[in-house]
Parts: structure tokens; sequence; C-alpha cells
């Protein structure tokens, strides 16, 4: 890189003032991108299950991941990666289009919607207050809970769990070529990641696929590795508004809003601390870092996936020195890049992409040691929380139930006063939706 070059890098992303160097910063996000590529594999996989076009949801997802991480590195200049969440892409497929019969054009509709609500209120701070207003109980356990569903749309994708008439659910057949190979692949990240190899949940994926090729349980032809970037026609600005705001419609608008303000709010404070870029306990620039993480949502809606928000993985680049919005951009570049493997990431079976949907399951649970399991008022509707996600099949139905939960334990147990008007609204308004217009 010519010394012109890195000195423009350096003073448009204030590299030595943050204490890093363009070196480092490069290095930072090829960290961040190898921990987080998966991405590239399992979100088509699973918007699939939509029924939307595998090739076209790759090439929104690349597109999508690099304009967001574009906007967060020349905008805000932070070191935080974004891509279409997990979690919120399993909502889109398996409870509102799969669960409540809703076509995905509508369901695109209600994530472009969600993602204007996020623009109006990251320029007005509302989203700050929201956050602010709300338990740490609930803000922990909605992440777990989300962990959770992960977790069994994972077992479930592997075989290693499936359904029974007798039980609901009961163990798999574990004699199985694809189980056992689901089974490896999740030791095998779990032991990458033990051991701190970049890339793990990518490297674990691609090693169950070779496996998988190699004995014939997948076919996979070397040739096809490279491939001219398919069409995005098939998901590109199919939105569809229609009754979109109706009560039922509303609510997944609603979820859709809630569960990314309290992941991607999270994720831009979590990796921000680890960076060391807090400044009193609070984000500078806040207001650019949420705005670029939603337009992001609002543009991926239209390129045709789910929404985009702030990835944990980015706490990756930060521990290997990322501090400036270039290690971000590096990100971007990688994903527009990756857009020549479509037919690589098509390849890899279900039973591989499996184990990175446990893995990350694990990862989310990590949240569950900041509730206070001591206070039973906030341990209960933590635990509602939790296990209505999984066992309702609903990330939706988890978070009603939490709020709900919440807002009367603490009105039985006499502490009415700890209970913020704005978790008395959410509470209501989930009420009213599940006992006067049903689930």
């Amino acid at each position: 890189m010519s010394l012109a070059v890195t000195s423009f890098l350096d003073h448009f992303f204030k590299i030595k003032e943050s204490g890093s160097s363009v070196r480092t910063e490069v290095l930072a996000g090829l960290t961040t991108f190898l921990a987080m590529s998966y991405i590239l594999v399992v979100n088509p996989t699973i918007l699939q299950d939509a029924g939307m076009d595998f090739d076209a949801v790759f090439v929104a997802t690349c597109i999508s991941s690099a304009f967001a991480c574009m906007m967060m590195g020349l905008i805000a200049n932070y070191p935080i990666a974004l891509a279409p969440g997990m979690g919120l892409n399993a909502y889109f497929t398996y409870a509102v289009v799969k669960g409540m019969g809703i076509p995905w054009q509508v369901a695109l509709g209600a994530v472009f919607v969600s993602g204007i609500i996020f623009i109006i209120l990251s320029l007005f701070k509302v989203r700050e207050a929201i956050v602010n207003s709300l338990p740490n109980s609930l803000k922990y356990s909605i992440g777990g809970g989300i962990g959770l569903f992960l977790a069994l749309v994972g077992l479930k994708s592997a075989g290693i769990v499936v359904s029974n008439p007798a039980t609901l659910v009961s163990l798999g057949d574990i004699h199985s070529p694809k189980v056992l190979l689901a089974i490896v692949g999740f030791c095998l990240i779990v032991a990458l990641e033990h051991f701190r190899v970049r890339g793990g949940i990518i490297i674990g994926i691609l090693f169950i696929t070779a496996i998988a090729s190699v004995t014939g349980l997948n076919q996979f032809q070397l040739q096809h590795v490279f491939a001219p970037v398919p069409s995005l026609a098939p998901t590109f600005l199919q939105l569809d508004f229609h009754d979109l705001f109706t009560m039922s419609l509303v609510s997944v608008i609603f979820v859709f809003f809630f569960v990314d303000l309290f992941d991607s709010t999270g994720v831009l404070i979590g990796v921000a601390g680890r960076a060391g870029l807090l400044v009193d306990g609070k984000l500078p620039r806040v207001k650019k870092a949420l705005l670029a993480d939603s337009t992001a949502i609002v543009i991926g809606a239209g390129l045709g996936t789910s929404s985009t928000t702030a990835y944990v993985e980015s706490a990756a680049g930060a521990a290997v020195g990322g501090r400036t919005g270039l290690t971000a951009v590096v990100v971007g570049v990688l994903m527009l890049a990756s857009l020549w493997f479509s037919k690589l990431a098509a390849s890899v079976p279900e039973y591989a992409t499996a184990p990175a949907l446990m893995y990350v399951g694990v990862l989310m649970m990590g949240s569950m040691t900041e509730i206070d399991w001591k206070d039973v008022t906030e341990a209960a509707p933590a635990f509602f929380t939790l296990i209505f996600m999984p066992f309702a099949y609903s990330i939706a139905d988890g978070i009603a139930m939490g709020f709900i939960s919440y807002a009367l334990i603490k009105l039985f147990c006499g502490k009415v006063k700890e209970v913020s008007y704005m978790v008395w609204i959410i509470a209501l308004l989930w009420a009213f939706k599940l006992l006067w217009l049903g689930a």
C-alpha cells in the first residue's frame, strides 16, 4: 500500500489518533469477516425455507452487508460490521411466513416499515430512550430466548430432534450419517472457537460440507467454486404492502423493530466497550451509528433479505486491534468479493449449517448471566421469555409473555413503581393482541 494511500486512510479514519495502524485495521477487518462469514451460507438457507430464491438472497446478503458496513465505517467511523441478523431471519421464515402464512413479499414489506420506524426514532433519539426505560431482565432474556429458538431450529434441521405425537419432540436417529456429521460439526466449531481459530464457524461448515461431498452424501463439484454473480431479480424490490397494517402484521413489524432494537444497540455498546471507545460509559457519534444500521434495514428489505443488524462477531476484530471505521470498510469489501462464490454457498447442505445455528445459540445464551436470578420478580419474567420462544416456536410470543408477566408480577408483588410507563404500554399492547385478536 502506497504512502499516499496510507496517509489518506490515516487522516480520514483518524487511525493513529485512535491508537491503531492501517495494517492492524485491515487485519481486524479480515478477522471480523472470517468470524461472521457463515451468514453468507446460513441466511440464504433459512430464507429459502420461506420460498425465496437462494441465489438472489445470497446476493442480497452480500450487498446489504457491504452497504451497511460501508455506512458504519465511513459515516460513524466504528469498527462494527453488520449483516442480516440471526434470529430475525428465523423469525421472518418460521414465525411470519411459515407460521402465520404470510407471503414473503409482505414480510419484506414489514421489514422495510420497521426500518423506516428505526430511522425516524434514531433521528429523534427515541430509540435510546426506549432502551434505557426497559429492565435488564427482559433485555437480556430476549437475546437468550432467541438463542434457544435458533438452537431448536438447528437441532431440527440436523435431524437431532424430531417431532413425536406422544411427547411433542424426541431424539432423532443418531445412527444417521447426517445427524452424526452435524454433531461432529458442532463439536468442531466449539473446539475451533475455544482455541480462538479465526473463522471457526465457517471452517466447521465447510469441513462438514467437504466430508459429506467426499462420502457421497452431498453433490459438489470443485469447478463450481467460482461462478458468475447470480441475478437479484427474484427478490429485488419485491416488497408487498398489501394489508400490511392489519393488527396481526402490525405486531410483526413491532417484533422486527423490537428484537433489532436491543440486538443492534447491545452489540454497538458491547463492541465499543471491548475496543475502548466508550466515553463516560456512552458511545460518541451514537446517532450516526444508529442511523447507519437503521438505513441498512431499509436497503436490505429492498434487495430481498430480512433485517440487517450489528454483529457481535465484530468483537473478534476489536480484539486484534480494530478501532476505526476502516475495519468495517474492509469487511464490506470482502462481502462484495464474496458475490462470486454463490455456487459454493448453494452446495452447503442443511445439516452442515445446523451446527452454526446451535453454536450461535450458545453465544446468545451468554447474556443470561446479567439477569438477577436472586430476585424472583426479575427471574420469573425472564424465564417466561426464555421458555416461550422455543416451546411456542415463536419469538413474538416469547417477547409478549415476558412483558405481560413482568408487569403482572411486579403488580402482584407490590413493586409497581419499578415498572416504567414504557413497559406498561408494551405489555398492554401485547395483551390486547393476544386476548382480543388471537396469537
